[in-house]
């Protein structure tokens, strides 16, 4: 968990690596993930770089192995994603056999696919002739007389001559009118029929008639695979002008024109020849997709190694051209961020790689000094990481600022426990947290792309700890699916005879009267149970949960300004310990805390026991009203013998909080300007009677140490203000930091009320769905068979509004609202958020990344 305190201390580095051995030392950091390499080259073109020859020959290898993978896969050949063990990038001499073997790949599966096209439109066309040859031998038998009488009755209102030729010729059915009858057969789309028919219609004015039958099993398209319906057809006219145009219209529909004999003998003869060429065709098409499932089978095995390789070599020559060549062109240079506590790491990376190569000189790195403000990089693991992504989500940290998340593990599920506050609801989000973890590695082997479903596997541990939290805070409440529990018996004894319950419907139970006639104990644990029959429950929740609340709440802003202690400690800006965060803490402590502090006082002090009427709760001064009152000075109305203060002196220690409360604006206000100017000043004098001594202050910045006692180093924050600023932009500035704090501790802690809000609403919720869907199956006034069905209607009804109301729709809710609560009302009191992330370059992350896009 140190780690987690605040971000590591980095380093900036440059590396001098030989041309030679700077492929493999890359390779071996980005194996490490220790370094962010920063661009050298940004002023030059992208396409002017020294190794973007190398990164296209990345992107062609790419190119080929998309290409192979999409054969694979149309073929339905498995790939195994899941390796045991990621391959390391190939070296040098590995890369020319790794791209000669992924190109003869390529080669075959390209040769294999292109005779395997070849292979089935063959297979097609034969297909296609013997269904022509098959479907329509019925059409040269009946279709010539029919085709002559149907123009007979077309031309017979023409001229009585025509009307003889026709007559004449009808006799012999092989000789047309004016010449003998033609006829073309083909295949043609199914889709295209209608249309087909109708042009075909057209442009022969009814001269042409068409017969044609469906195939009755679909093809295969050799180019897509998809299926095609094919209908055969037979189309009888006569004349050559006929024929062209019938056949430039069956080019315009895609049709599969057919030769046809005439002859009966010659079509059977050719139909026998069709089907021994289909089955010697069938049999070649076997034995080559055989032989193309044996290459794609090995394939597989060795595609997601090599995809791995290539995209790897395009990550380190990538790398390499953020690199900078020196006068010599004889080592190349680079730089990047390192932490410190890896340098021994990049070191022997380095080491490694110049070994590797067999070089004899070897790569070093330089840690150089500078004044940019470092990338922030917090160590996680998969416990942690949930928790640093919810602060990054809000911004990153500031380089070594104080880090939020790790007060977040704790804080973030206990706020969201107080609000969600149910111990049932708490053990199914603990159940289902628990399933996602004990499955875990499972899980990440399937690589979902199930947004949603990702984001709950992310925060899984987050959600371990609020159902945790929320069992915890179930059994303060005292509150189990809406249901109180008698686990150590009720501490509420009644005084009532059984006469005075059995006649009246109605009786108060009131405290002072149980205390006369029994020893009072607190329950052991939360609440007791019997508050669960009383009528004033509501009224009991409230003022408990809304005093909680605001307990919670100051406590939570108290601990966030504390927080400043510690960046103020390691910045060493101790100025503004005395004029920012002491005044904002006495601020919030003498106003706010001082309320929380009453609470504790009227509990303690007013009980029904008590034997003075002054410290029974009927004379218990409203906290609220006595807080509102301090700050109005106004007298409170109380009843005869009672009195407005809670202890003797109150009133007195209540104007000297108030006083010194307002008395810390004006240091909040004017303290930091003040002392920005005055410092200002002092340093222009101290420059003026130096007698030009640089050498002191160049040792002082060789110390990292300003002439005022801070640290040279730090950066002025984004929208704050350098040394030349004004007075009156300092003002401004401070005025609106000092308004807005002493605005906020006022919003703040009544934002904390949603604690109080949430919680009563959460059981009321859950009460009233118990109430009227549970309860209605138990109570039902049926034999045992219909009540016991009832019984099964109603709880699965309750239980799926319970999963689905209670535990998603009002655990989303509650994990917003504590959201909010840590992002504003409590990291707003420490937490800058001005600095970017550390993205080092790893091989993982990259491959990851990579992933998700795709």
């Amino acid at each position: 968990m140190g780690a987690m305190f605040r971000s590591e201390d980095m380093a900036l580095c440059q590396l001098f690596i030989q041309p030679e051995a700077a492929y493999l030392s890359v390779s071996e950091l980005g194996e490490t993930g220790a370094v962010q390499f920063r661009d050298l080259n940004s002023n030059v073109n992208y396409f002017q770089r020294k190794f973007v020859n190398e990164v296209r020959r990345c992107d062609e290898l790419e190119r080929k192995l998309r290409y192979i993978e999409a054969e694979v896969r149309k073929d339905g050949v498995p790939i195994s994603d899941n390796l045991a063990e990621l391959p390391r990038a190939p070296n040098p001499r590995e890369i020319i056999d790794l791209e000669a073997h992924i190109e003869k790949t390529e080669n075959e599966i390209q040769e294999l696919s292109q005779n395997g096209m070849n292979l089935k439109s063959k297979y097609i066309e034969l297909t296609e002739l013997r269904h022509v040859l098959e479907k329509t031998h019925m059409f040269f038998t009946e279709n010539q007389d029919s085709f002559l009488l149907l123009l007979y009755q077309q031309e017979e209102a023409n001229d009585s001559i025509t009307k003889a030729l026709i007559n004449e010729e009808a006799q012999n059915p092989a000789v047309s009118i004016r010449g003998r009858l033609e006829f073309v057969g083909g295949v043609i789309n199914r889709e295209r029929v209608p249309a087909f028919e109708r042009m075909l219609w057209r442009i022969s004015r009814g001269n042409v008639f068409l017969r044609q039958t469906e195939l009755d099993k679909p093809l295969e398209d050799p180019a897509t695979g998809n299926e095609l319906y094919k209908t055969a057809f037979v189309a009888f006219f006569q004349g050559e002008q006929l024929k062209k145009r019938i056949k430039k219209i069956c080019i315009g529909f895609h049709a599969s024109l057919y030769p046809c004999p005439t002859s009966n003998t010659e079509r059977q003869d050719m139909l026998k020849d069709v089907r021994t060429r289909l089955e010697d065709l069938n049999l070649v098409l076997s034995k080559t997709q055989d032989h193309r499932q044996r290459v794609l089978h090995n394939v597989a095995k060795e595609l997601p190694n090599w995809s791995i390789m290539v995209r790897k070599m395009k990550a380190i020559y990538h790398t390499m051209n953020l690199f900078n060549m020196d006068v010599s062109k004889k080592c190349l240079i680079g730089e990047c961020w390192v932490p410190i506590a890896d340098l021994g790491t990049v070191q022997n990376g380095l080491s490694e790689g110049s070994r590797q190569c067999g070089s004899s000189i070897r790569s070093f790195l330089n840690v150089i000094h500078t004044d940019e403000n470092p990338p922030t990089f917090n160590r996680t693991n998969k416990f942690t990481r949930g928790f640093q992504n919810l602060i990054d989500a809000y911004g990153v940290a500031s380089y070594r600022e104080a880090n939020p998340a790790l007060y977040t593990i704790i804080t973030f599920p206990f706020l969201f426990a107080v609000m969600f506050g149910d111990a049932g609801h708490g053990l199914i989000l603990t159940l289902f947290a628990l399933a996602m973890i004990l499955q875990e590695k499972k899980i990440i082997a399937q690589k979902s792309n199930n947004e949603i479903g990702n984001l709950f596997f992310g925060g899984r541990y987050i959600i371990l700890l609020m159902g945790l939290f929320s069992i915890y805070s179930g059994l303060i409440y005292n509150d189990i699916f809406a249901k109180s529990v008698n686990i150590f018996g009720s501490s509420w004894r009644a005084s009532y005879t059984r006469n005075d319950v059995t006649l009246n419907e109605t009786l108060n139970l009131l405290p002072e009267e149980k205390a006369k006639h029994y020893l009072q104990y607190p329950y052991p644990l939360g609440v007791d149970p019997v508050w669960s029959l009383a009528h004033n429950k509501i009224v009991f929740q409230n003022s408990f949960k809304m005093k909680l609340s605001i307990i919670f709440g100051v406590a939570h802003m108290i601990f966030g300004v504390c927080m400043n202690l510690v960046n103020i400690k390691y910045f060493k800006k101790y100025s503004n310990l005395f004029l920012e965060f002491l005044p904002q803490l006495f601020f919030l402590i003498l106003l706010f805390a001082y309320m929380t502090a009453l609470m504790f006082i009227k509990w303690v002090l007013y009980n029904a026991s008590s034997d003075q009427l002054l410290r029974r709760p009927g004379c218990a001064p409203s906290v609220l009203i006595t807080f509102i009152n301090m700050m109005l000075f106004k007298e409170a109305k109380v009843s005869l013998g009672c009195s407005q203060y809670m202890f003797d002196g109150q009133a007195i220690v209540q104007k000297v909080f108030f006083f010194c409360g307002i008395a810390c604006i004006p240091v909040m206000l004017f303290g930091k300007p003040l002392y920005v100017m005055y410092t200002k000043k002092v340093r222009s004098a101290g420059k003026s009677y130096s007698n030009g001594s640089a050498s002191q202050d160049i040792e002082l910045q060789h110390q990292g140490l300003s002439q005022n006692g801070e640290s040279s180093n730090e950066k002025p924050a984004a929208g704050g203000h350098g040394e030349d600023d004004s007075f009156g932009e300092l003002m401004i500035h401070q005025a609106i930091h000092t308004i807005e704090y002493v605005l906020s501790t006022v919003s703040h802690t009544a934002s904390y009320l949603r604690l109080w809000a949430l919680s009563l609403a959460h059981s009321q919720l859950s009460e009233v769905l118990w109430n009227r869907l549970l309860r209605m199956g138990l109570g039902a006034e049926e034999n045992d068979y219909v009540k016991g069905v009832l019984l099964f209607i109603f709880f699965a009804a309750w239980a799926f509004f319970t999963i689905v109301i209670l535990v998603l729709m009002e655990g989303l809710s509650a994990f917003l609202h504590t959201l909010r609560l840590h992002w504003v009302e409590f990291m707003s009191k420490f937490y800058e958020g001005l600095g970017y992330p550390f993205q080092p370059f790893y091989f993982k992350s990259i491959l990851d990344a990579e992933d998700d896009e795709e």
